[in-house]
């Protein structure tokens, strides 16, 4: 009995340290990302296409119909969106992140990235004309 009371009582101790313990989530800046990420993503999206890449990823939060969200937090609309007119601005949000949107080009070949700008920049009522090229890509890392 005393064993299973002394049991109990060391793995209420060990669960309340636990619950004390600060949560540590390691986070890389995006000039840390190695190649191996971009090989990952890579390997998990295999060949996707433009299309396939915004409806897996991008569409998580920016919706379906590329028409953006505002809930626990804001993400902007894509659909009609003046700021992709330049495609190296949506390329190097893809690629660097910015406010809220993480670098998820670290992730992303140089084609994976230049694939889905150029999806959202002629899809969603985007009628944006030059295409990212995987070197301009290549350039902004």
């Amino acid at each position: 009995m005393r064993k299973l009371i002394l049991s109990m009582a060391l793995m209420g101790a060990a669960s309340v340290a636990h619950a004390q313990a600060p949560a540590s989530v390691p986070v890389r800046p995006a000039a840390a990302a190695s190649a191996g990420d971009a090989a990952f993503g890579a390997r998990m999206l295999g060949e996707a296409s433009g299309e396939q890449i915004f409806t897996r990823v991008c569409a998580a939060c920016h919706m379906q119909d590329a028409k953006g969200a505002e809930g626990a937090g804001r993400y902007p609309a894509l659909a009609g969106n003046p700021k992709l007119a330049i495609g190296a601005y949506p390329a190097m949000v893809v690629v660097k992140g910015l406010n809220g949107m993480p670098p998820i080009g670290t992730m992303l070949t140089d084609s994976q990235v230049a694939d889905v700008v150029n999806y959202v920049r002629t899809h969603f009522g985007n009628r944006f004309k030059g295409a990212v090229k995987a070197e301009d890509v290549k350039a902004m890392r």
